[in-house]
């Protein structure tokens, strides 16, 4: 049986500049509270 948590269980957001939703990733751990873009072209395109 794998250990940790199933994609569909890991928190979300919305991307301000496209919309799309975009789901939690280990390397935003520690700041995922300031998170606001999926993207770095996103984050550039605002």
């Amino acid at each position: 049986m794998p250990n940790g948590v199933r994609k569909q269980d890991l928190p979300s957001k919305t991307c301000p500049a496209c919309g799309r939703p975009f789901t939690w990733r280990k390397k935003w751990a520690r700041d995922w509270d300031q998170v606001v873009y999926c993207s770095d072209a996103c984050r550039k395109k605002r």
